[in-house]
């Protein structure tokens, strides 16, 4: 403890004297864009979308907000190399890109996609899965990016940059109301408190009531309650330095259930054997529920009560050396998880169906500090070089009751298990240009990482040979560590001024991994080894005719090394997900968006992706039953990774035109559709989601700059649809139920006083 209190202070400490650093500091004319031309910060710069050498996605926070996009859920429609991952809480939920993604609830691993906020990684999954708040944009960044956002990126980045204090007065107002009443009012204002300071508040309640119904309780579940503010605190202390500090905190409460029956029968993977389960089925048809793919009625014998607590402080500072910039980001967060679910979704007991509930706490903290050095841009080399330092631990409390019937004989068990995880990661980065000529460039950079991760794990059980659900007592501890790198190295040619073609290779990493969970078992205390990467790609970007149009286009190939899954596995009849070394996988595709502005007013846009995901060599663990053929070839081997549809696009209008000399009316519509996509590692054929499409539109009534009212219609031609599948802990196949499952109406408001 007193070593990290020490590292802790001696960082701060470094991040506090950068705000003294006195030489001029110019901003970098020649790198700001020109008008209409989209911006990002995917290098740590400010650039041009059409600039940047990597395949990379922008969304505008204000489009998302008008289009009722409020959550990673939410975008994924809007690009297409992205996927998303339902679950019945935070903790369950994950990201994927180009077909990979890590699905697990253990504390001990890192998600292969990471999520960055104003800087700041996100250490677990679901810190990143709430709702989105106050958002200037989003840039979803594919393929490996470890070399300059570090940890969890060895498939891609999901960069959130958060709206800055203007420096004028200016108030908003965001108001939302839907069918089935479901609400969400967002309140911001921005002022300038002093010369050279300025400040950005923004609030957030929401809710929603929920389309699915638990006919046990009466009650309309599936639904959520959130409320959230975030700030930023921007002090230009010269025209050299800034400092700014930025503090946000959430609550969410969801009631989604996990026992949305699809089926009551289960099909094998290969064989196409059918399994009913007699007594599930009996227990759903004697409370009147039909399972199906558009199922909506469930009956636990209690509403599902997930909270999340997540918050943050962090504070950046800027500062000129001569014609450098020095950055310094430091930051705490952390995030608290409290669930109470229905282990076996029924709520009825009956002999055939164990009964298990279950109560889980997660408690998360994080602490971060970068520094960062950026040239200025030209000459013969300019670069981006820095050092990072990342901890994090997470406590978690999990306890399962369950109750079978034996006999006739209600027999009631439990099992409760504490555990712990701590990660420290340290590293030094950097990436530069080469400018072999003003049009022709090289791209070399890397990270030298180091990580070292330990666990402990108890669990005391009242059954010494075990229960469905519930493993005997066990405990164990252990730690790892590992030196490793990433690595990025490319070419990129200007064809012309607005035209660039580029071709890269990185090497992507993410660290060892301890399969640490509730039902953790002897043969789970080996440590996981990294998954590596090896990525290609090459790409093509622009925009043509003035900048009526931009375009971009890019090929890839992505071979992963000791790939870390969850795979099925059973104890006495139920289910228990295993995190293993899965062996190689690979993806494979082309992926290309355009956007065209013909007219004035008319913007155009359209993305899609082929995406070939599959498992190369899948590695049996030594106690699955029916993994492999009787000459030791997996089943799995050549079948598609889960969340990775083949094909996918998005195409999306909207034409803006004056009624009045004040007064504009804009007619918007989008719609996007998927391949058929199988969500489980294992191929199961009941868990596969039927190719789909949904179509939306809008209408909006606006002022030049003042308001804008705007009314939306969802899944216009009703198409229903699961977001997830998956078999149920004791019996059956349960869907996840989307918000937009039936079509629906509401209207937006956004206000600037």
């Amino acid at each position: 403890m007193n070593r990290i209190a020490t590292a802790r202070r001696l960082l701060l400490a470094s991040a506090v004297a950068v705000s003294f650093a006195a030489p001029a500091f110019a901003e970098e004319a020649a790198d700001a864009p020109a008008d209409g031309e989209i911006v990002v910060t995917a290098r740590f710069r400010t650039e041009s979308l059409t600039d940047v050498p990597i395949a990379i996605t922008a969304l505008s926070g204000d489009d998302l907000a008008a289009r009722a996009q409020n959550t990673v859920q939410d975008i994924a429609r809007s690009v297409p190399t992205l996927d998303f991952r339902a679950g019945a809480s935070n903790k369950d939920r994950s990201t994927f890109i180009r077909g990979v993604g890590t699905i697990t609830t253990s504390p001990g691993v890192e998600p292969s996609v990471a999520t960055v906020i104003d800087g700041v990684v996100l250490a677990r999954p679901g810190q990143g899965t709430l709702d989105l708040l106050d958002v200037e944009r989003i840039e979803v960044l594919r393929g490996p990016q470890g070399t300059l956002f570090g940890k969890n990126a060895s498939a891609g980045v999901i960069n959130i940059v958060s709206r800055p204090p203007a420096k004028d007065l200016a108030f908003n107002a965001q108001l939302g109301y839907y069918e089935g009443d479901e609400y969400r009012v967002k309140l911001s204002a921005s002022a300038p408190l002093a010369e050279g300071l300025y400040l950005n508040l923004a609030g957030l309640i929401a809710g929603f009531d929920g389309n699915v119904r638990n006919i046990k309780t009466g009650d309309d579940v599936n639904g959520y309650k959130r409320r959230g503010i975030r700030g930023k605190l921007l002090w230009e202390a010269s025209p050299d330095v800034s400092v700014t500090l930025s503090g946000d905190y959430s609550y969410t409460f969801e009631d989604v259930p996990t026992g949305v029956f699809a089926s009551t029968q289960r099909v094998a993977f290969p064989s196409g054997a059918i399994t009913p389960n007699a007594a599930l089925a009996g227990v759903l048809a004697a409370e009147g529920i039909v399972a199906g793919p558009n199922n909506t009625r469930v009956s636990p014998s209690f509403d599902a009560d997930v909270r999340d607590k997540n918050g943050g402080v962090s504070l950046t500072i800027e500062a000129g050396l001569g014609e450098h910039r020095l950055t310094s980001i430091t930051a705490y967060r952390w995030w608290n998880n409290d669930q109470h679910q229905d282990w076996d979704s029924t709520g009825t007991l009956a002999a055939g169906i164990t009964r298990g509930e279950d109560f889980g706490t997660v408690d998360s903290e994080q602490f971060s500090q970068e520094l960062r050095l950026t040239s200025p841009k030209g000459g013969l080399i300019d670069y981006v070089v820095g050092l990072y330092y990342f901890q994090t631990t997470a406590n978690e409390v999990y306890r399962r009751d369950v109750t079978q019937l034996l006999a006739g004989v209600p027999v009631n068990n439990t099992g409760t298990a504490r555990y712990r995880t701590k990660l420290r990661n340290y590293s030094v980065f950097g990436e530069a240009n080469i400018n072999f000529t003003d049009s022709f460039r090289g791209i070399l950079g890397g990270r030298l990482i180091r990580d070292e991760l330990e666990y402990t794990h108890a669990r005391v059980a009242d059954t010494a040979t075990g229960v469905p659900g519930i493993r005997p007592n066990f405990a164990s501890a252990g730690n790892t560590d590992r030196t490793d790198y990433s690595l990025r190295a490319g070419l990129q040619y200007d064809l012309t001024d607005r035209l660039n073609a580029y071709a890269t290779y990185s090497r992507g990493y993410k660290g060892p991994a301890y399969n640490v969970f509730f039902n953790m078992q002897a043969f789970d205390v080996t440590p996981l080894s990294p998954e590596t990467t090896d990525s290609f790609e090459a790409g093509i970007k622009g925009s043509f005719a003035g900048g009526v149009g931009s375009f971009s286009l890019a090929g890839y190939y992505t071979k992963f090394k000791g790939f870390q899954a969850n795979f099925q596995d059973t104890f006495l009849g139920s289910l228990v997900t295993r995190l293993i070394n899965a062996g190689d996988v690979s993806s494979r595709g082309v992926e290309g968006d355009v956007t065209l502005r013909p007219v004035e007013g008319l913007r155009l846009t359209g993305a899609f992706a082929y995406n070939d995901a599959k498992i190369d060599e899948f590695r049996c663990p030594a106690t699955a039953v029916g993994c492999a053929n009787a000459s030791g070839q997996a089943f799995v081997n050549g079948q598609p990774l889960p969340f990775a549809p083949k094909w996918k696009f998005n195409i999306d209008g909207a034409y803006r035109f004056p009624l009045t000399e004040s007064l504009n009316l804009e007619l918007q519509t989008d719609f996007s559709w998927k391949d058929d996509t199988q969500y489980s590692i294992t191929q199961t054929p009941d868990t596969i989601q039927p190719a789909y499409g949904i179509w939306n539109a809008s209408i909006a009534l606006a002022s030049e700059d003042s308001w804008e009212i705007r009314g939306v219609v969802k899944n216009i031609a009703n198409k229903h649809y699961s977001p997830f599948l998956a078999y149920g802990s004791v019996a059956g196949v349960s869907r996840f139920v989307p918000r937009d499952n039936d079509r629906y109406f509401g209207v937006n408001a956004n206000i600037n006083f």
